[in-house]
């Protein structure tokens, strides 16, 4: 939100860097459009993020300050690891990178001027304080308690007395808690220090319940139980972990290794004792993203009412467009995204969105992460591609799911397109591959057909999902780009798999399942390593119309006519069981199977 404020990009990645006279903003080719349209162009330069001849933020510092210049940064906001690289990369000029005490834009931002200039709306929001709740162990298939014990069996591993959380769904998953405090994401502001005979979690006490309080058997600062304390969770301020590591941690620890993610903040790490820092990935999230079978038969049930919800949106659409063919106002993209949130909100353990409705018609598809806004909005008809990208909460589970159509004639163009995408999408769900590949090993399984085409598309073919928890979920992805915190990928992983196509200012397409990593039965097991295999659980039909067979393989034809026939049988009972039997007739006709004439 700050650098919206500050630069007009409402984009969910990128940092803006500000000098004296100078202004550049760097992010990723999922918002290249998106910033170009939303960036002012006689203040702001577009770094476009991806591609070769784009410079990094510490080459561009090094070109236009000078030697002895500083760089303030909010030392809350950039990871150490970040924080390293860029002070590293800045020193070769005699640029030093400093810690600003107090965040700079915040001075602008309530700057009682600067306030009265644009009539209150550079007025700060207050932090959030929503109350938590408890997920029962039918949920998590865990208790909060086992999972402590793990965490401080992986601490004994390493030699480590503590180790700091910072990362919010890590904190959320761990205790078995959920929240409101970020959009989307079933998250809360927190710190939590684990060591091998305390709980520690930094919060806004006003969040907690008495029932929340109960199921971590929590305690308020220095009231620690006697016994039988390092399963209970001591409840401390937020603004108190700085100090609490400094004066109380430190010297407890007495020189042992704590923990640290390199992902934390560089003023989290740079608290602790240089000699005491065990910088490395987190076990929480790789913990976090192997998914137990009580996660995973929950994360399944609710796609089958999301796919429902869908279904239903669809078949409105197609419904309504045929009964107006002249255009009526419910047919655009922001109406046509309250009606998908509408039908969703209508299902049973319903929360809320998983992210913000992507409900895109024609050009706007093209754009990888539009918003509809007034400004841009765009019917919805027979004339143009429909691109929808939408999940939801759900207390068993989270979602993300795209699909593209045409309630009208497609071009052959767009057919070709949208056939090669699905062909990649139908190649990495078929896979078999070693466990522990990286998931950057899978990625050209999805654009292998629209490269043999001289296409291509700018974003990740997958990321991982949380269980009622962010939609974008660490450590593993799929995506050209390697990370170096991917420990490889394991069964009950759930991913996504989205190829697309976008033609700029033309249209989009994108098909986006999600996925869960199951074991694979093989006739040999090469070092006794285990293979993986991929299971689908989004279930929403892949429009008909927009497939030429002629290109399409006996092999993809057989996987999508039972991919379909499992919509049936699945979706296709929950709404029978909830009466939308209109909705089920325009289920059963966009599954036909499909055939060569």
């Amino acid at each position: 939100m700050r650098r919206h404020f500050i630069s007009g990009f409402t984009g969910s990645a990128g940092t803006a860097v500000i000098t004296l006279d100078k202004a550049a903003l760097w992010t990723d080719g999922r918002y290249h459009l998106q910033a170009s349209e939303q960036l002012d162009p006689s203040s702001w330069t577009l770094m476009k993020d991806g591609l070769p001849d784009t410079p990094t933020q510490g080459d561009w510092l090094k070109d236009v300050l000078k030697p002895g210049n500083k760089v303030g940064v909010d030392p809350f906001l950039i990871s150490h690891n970040s924080w390293k690289t860029l002070s590293k990369d800045l020193k070769s000029r005699d640029i030093n990178l400093v810690a600003v005490q107090e965040n700079l834009i915040d001075l602008v931002w309530n700057d009682a001027q600067t306030i009265a200039k644009d009539g209150g709306s550079s007025v700060r929001p207050a932090r959030p304080c929503n109350k938590l709740v408890k997920l029962d162990v039918t949920l998590t298939g865990k208790q909060w308690k086992v999972k402590v014990k793990e965490l401080r069996a992986d601490l004994d591993k390493k030699k480590c007395s503590a180790i700091i959380v910072t990362a919010l769904d890590q904190i959320a998953w761990l205790l078995n808690l959920r929240g409101s405090d970020i959009e989307f994401n079933p998250v809360f502001f927190a710190y939590c220090i684990v060591t091998m005979d305390d709980v520690l979690l930094f919060i806004d006490k006003a969040k907690l319940s008495p029932e929340v309080e109960e199921s971590i058997s929590a305690y308020h600062g220095e009231a620690r139980p006697s016994t039988g304390a390092e399963m209970c969770v001591g409840i401390y301020p937020y603004d108190d972990v700085l100090n609490y590591i400094k004066t109380k941690l430190i010297p407890k620890t007495d020189g042992k290794l704590i923990w640290l993610s390199s992902g934390s903040s560089e003023a989290i790490i740079s608290s602790v004792p240089k000699r005491q820092r065990f910088v490395q990935f987190s076990p929480i999230e790789r913990a976090k993203a192997i998914k137990n079978d009580t996660e995973i038969q929950n994360i399944k049930n609710c796609h089958i009412r999301d796919g429902a919800a869908l279904c239903e949106y669809l078949a409105w659409l197609e419904k309504t467009i045929e009964e107006n063919p002249n255009g009526h106002e419910s047919l655009w993209e922001i109406p046509g995204a309250d009606y998908l949130e509408k039908c969703r909100s209508q299902q049973e353990k319903y929360v809320g969105l998983s992210f913000s409705t992507i409900s895109a018609s024609g050009p706007n598809g093209s754009v990888i992460h539009y918003h509809p806004s007034e400004q841009s909005k765009r019917p919805i008809g027979k004339a143009e591609l429909y691109l929808v990208d939408s999940g939801a909460q759900y207390l068993d589970g989270t979602t993300d799911v795209t699909r593209t159509v045409h309630f009208g004639q497609p071009t052959e163009k767009e057919r070709e397109c949208f056939t090669n995408v699905l062909k990649g999408h139908i190649r990495l769900a078929k896979a078999i591959f070693p466990r522990l590949v990286k998931g950057n090993s899978l990625d050209t399984f999805a654009r292998c057909y629209l490269w043999s085409k001289g296409l291509d598309y700018m974003h990740g073919t997958g990321h991982g999902v949380g269980m009622f928890l962010n939609v974008h979920e660490g450590p593993s992805s799929i995506s050209s780009r390697g990370s170096p915190d991917d420990p490889g990928l394991e069964a009950g992983q759930v991913l996504s798999n989205e190829p697309g196509y976008y033609e700029d200012k033309a249209f989009g397409i994108r098909i986006e399942n999600l996925i869960v990593l199951r074991k694979a039965e093989t006739k040999y097991n090469f070092n006794q390593r285990g293979f993986l295999r991929i299971e689908t659980i989004t279930l929403v039909p892949i429009q008909l119309k927009m497939i030429d067979i002629n290109i399409m393989e006996d092999d993809e034809i057989e996987w999508l006519n039972e991919y379909h026939a499992t919509c049936r049988r699945l979706v296709g009972a929950h709404l029978e069981k909830t009466g939308k039997q209109h909705v089920k007739e325009w289920l059963w006709k966009e599954t036909e199977p499909l055939k060569r004439a």
